[in-house]
C-alpha cells in the first residue's frame, strides 16, 4: 500500500538533509527581514540559489532598506546583482518596488498586495508570504511542478492547477514545507535530467522510477 504523501514528504526531507541542498543555505541567509526575503526571492527566479545568495549579499551590503536601495542608479543595481538571470529587468523591478515601499511606508502582507508589486508572480508571492510571515502556502516552481507529477501527486498542466492539487493533498499546516523539501530534492536527487533514481529513498515506490527501470530493462 502506498504511503501517505505527508509520510513521503517527511522521508524525502530526512533523506536530503545530509546532502545539504542549496535551498537550505539560501533560505537561511535571507530570513533576517521581510524586505530581504522579498528582494532575494525576486532575484532567485531563473537563477541557481548559490548565485542568488551571493548577489543578494552584495546588494544588501550596499543598501539594506527600501529607502537606501531606491537611491541606487540602474547601473549600480545592474552591477550589484549580475549575473542573476534577467538582471536588467530585475534591477528595474527592484527599484520600482523600493519606490512603492518607500511611498507606502508599509510592507505588503497579503497575496493581493504582493502580486501588485512589479516582477512578483504567484510562486514568488507565495514563497515570500511563507518565509516572511509563516503564512501556509505552496509555492510551485519548476522543481515542485516536476516532482509532484513524477510522484503522481498532481496531474495539472499549469502551476496553479498543481498548487490546488497539492493543497488538497496536504494538511494546511504543512503547506510551507512542500516547496523547500521538493526544491531540495530536485537540486540533489530528482533532477530534471538524469535523476539519481538508483540512489533515491523512493526508488522502490516512485511511479517514475519504476517506469524508468522498466524502460532500461527493455533496451
Amino acid at each position: 500500500m502506498a504511503k501517505e504523501p505527508l509520510h513521503v514528504l517527511r522521508a524525502i526531507k530526512k533523506f536530503i538533509i545530509p546532502l545539504s541542498p542549496p535551498v537550505y543555505a539560501f533560505e537561511s541567509s535571507i530570513r533576517s527581514t521581510p524586505f530581504r526575503i522579498l528582494i532575494s526571492v525576486l532575484l532567485s527566479a531563473r537563477t541557481q540559489d548559490p548565485v542568488t545568495e551571493k548577489a543578494a549579499a552584495r546588494l544588501f551590503a550596499v543598501a539594506a532598506t527600501p529607502e537606501t536601495m531606491s537611491r541606487l542608479s540602474p547601473e549600480q543595481m545592474n552591477r550589484l546583482i549580475y549575473p542573476v538571470g534577467f538582471y536588467r529587468t530585475k534591477a528595474r523591478n527592484i527599484l520600482a518596488i523600493c519606490a512603492i515601499l518607500k511611498q507606502s511606508g508599509k510592507f505588503p502582507s497579503s497575496l493581493d498586495e504582493m502580486l501588485a508589486l512589479p516582477g512578483i508572480g504567484p510562486k514568488s508571492a507565495s514563497l515570500v508570504l511563507a518565509l516572511a510571515f509563516g503564512i501556509p502556502t505552496i509555492a510551485v516552481d519548476t522543481h515542485v511542478f516536476r516532482i509532484s507529477r513524477r510522484l503522481g501527486w498532481a496531474s495539472g498542466r499549469t502551476p496553479d492547477a498543481v498548487q490546488k492539487e497539492l493543497q488538497n493533498l496536504f494538511p494546511r499546516r504543512n503547506w510551507s514545507q512542500v516547496n523547500q523539501v521538493l526544491v531540495g530534492f530536485g537540486q540533489t536527487i530528482c533532477r530534471p535530467v538524469r535523476p539519481k533514481c538508483t540512489e533515491c529513498v523512493l526508488k522502490k515506490t516512485c511511479p517514475s522510477s519504476k517506469m524508468r527501470s522498466t524502460a532500461e530493462n527493455m533496451k
